[in-house]
């Protein structure tokens, strides 16, 4: 769904948490706390130069968001590390900064009584009332950087000197899926059939998941095929910058971020649902959406990207659908730590796609609008609308966040739920949103 929005919306989309109009009267001890963005939510720089490559709304002259492609996943590496979240944005010289995470701080600053911590330098005095940022690559594989972050936190614990310290954590859409492996497997790669461990779960309380897609999203597969425009559609949230299917095919959490199979909807022109395995790499030969059957394959990539593509396919492909299955694997003890699940159901949201023949290829249709059967009868905007819009965020199905295809609770016991009619952008930033998630950060109780 193509969403024309305004400047500040994407900007916003980008911060995934804004907290700024919660006002705590008490300065008294709390439990720490981590804040995991989603998608896009971190800065990368050059290693070398420490030019900021991630965000800037145009491309970096020397290097881009493109990682190596080849076969080993955890050898394809850049220069661009991550360095912090996103705190402000300026689009252009002659228009003020936007502020994003930097009202986040403010508000558990002066108004919660937390300070920030430091992962490598954390406050001498205290452990709790204090807040900590996990900045990320996001663009690479979502086991990596739940590894990380268990093993950032276990460093932190030891420099605190306090083994037994718990944290409450508040992650935004691909933020959750990682914080959900990191209590689930510790520091554990994926490695044949999974069983949860809760290994990470002696270091975390409550997790709490704002608009996190449990099952993936159909708009990672439009991505894929599509890439993103300026105002263009958003997969967790929207870029605001072109990003080619080019540039999609190198990072790993894309892939992680399809809708699973059992909860991909995909019509064929007369509405009827196909079965269509997205993680079978014959499946993108059969119509024809591979990235190197596009016209300017051969412009974009050298000639050993070119050879290693399809093997990294079928192993990213392969990677993706190791790490949803471990996401759904059943625990055979009560998980101990709670899931919170925070998001909405009342804005227009893609949940569906339709594939048809038109002359000699396959097309798809991710956005409502009329198409022309092979009988020649032609199908209204509205009708298309009804079959692939749904309810969510306007970006995350509520389907994928309940994780109601893949055993929900089942898999992931949710302690509490809560809804309220909001974009995906400003789930947190919506007041009575803000209040009810700090109460229960704070020992309360969703009603």
């Amino acid at each position: 769904m193509v969403q024309h929005v305004s400047r500040r919306f994407l900007v916003l989309a980008i911060a995934m948490i804004g907290l700024a109009t919660i006002a705590f009267g008490q300065k008294s001890s709390k439990a720490p706390i981590i804040i995991i963005p989603g998608l896009t939510g971190s800065e990368l720089v050059n290693s070398e130069t420490d030019e900021h490559v991630w965000f800037k709304p145009s491309r970096s002259k020397d290097d881009d968001i493109r990682l190596p492609i080849s076969p080993v996943l955890v050898r394809n590496r850049d220069k661009l590390v991550p360095k912090d979240i996103i705190r402000a944005v300026s689009f252009v010289k002659f228009l003020p900064e936007v502020e994003i995470y930097s009202e986040l701080i403010n508000s558990l600053e002066k108004r919660a009584g937390y300070v920030e911590g430091k992962w490598d330098n954390p406050p001498e005095a205290g452990h709790e009332s204090t807040f900590y940022v996990f900045a990320y690559d996001w663009r690479r594989d979502n086991v990596e950087n739940a590894r990380l972050l268990v093993q950032k936190i276990e460093s932190l614990k030891r420099k605190l000197g306090r083994p037994d310290l718990k944290f409450n954590i508040v992650a935004h859409s691909m933020g959750g899926l990682i914080s959900r492996y990191a209590a689930m497997y510790g520091n554990a790669d994926i490695s044949g059939r999974m069983r949860p461990t809760w290994a990470g779960a002696k270091h975390l309380d409550r997790i709490f998941l704002l608009g996190t897609p449990n099952e993936g999203s159909i708009a990672a597969l439009d991505a894929m095929l599509n890439g993103f425009s300026y105002f263009g559609r958003g997969i967790n949230v929207p870029f605001v910058r072109d990003i080619s299917r080019f540039d999609v095919f190198t990072i790993p959490s894309m892939f992680e971020l399809l809708p699973q199979n059992g909860a991909l909807r995909i019509l064929d022109e007369s509405f009827k649902p196909l079965k269509i395995d997205l993680y079978d790499p014959t499946t993108w030969d059969e119509y024809g959406w591979n990235v190197w059957d596009d016209k300017d394959f051969g412009k974009k990539f050298d000639f050993i990207e070119q050879e290693q593509a399809r093997p990294y396919f079928r192993v990213v492909l392969k990677r993706a659908r190791d790490f949803q299955a471990a996401l759904n694997a059943s625990s055979n003890t009560k998980p101990p730590v709670s899931f919170y699940l925070i998001g909405a159901e009342c804005k227009d949201t893609l949940n569906a796609a339709i594939i048809y023949r038109k002359k000699d290829r396959w097309k798809m249709i991710f956005t409502p609008e009329s198409f022309e059967r092979s009988d020649g009868t032609k199908v209204p905007e509205e009708q298309v609308r009804r079959m692939i819009i749904g309810g969510g965020d306007g970006v995350v199905p509520i389907e994928s966040l309940k994780a109601e295809h893949s055993g929900g609770p089942k898999n992931m016991p949710i302690a509490g739920e809560l809804r309220q009619c909001e974009s995906h952008a400003k789930l947190v930033t919506n007041p009575a949103i803000q209040d009810r998630l700090f109460a229960l950060l704070f020992g309360g109780a969703i009603e």
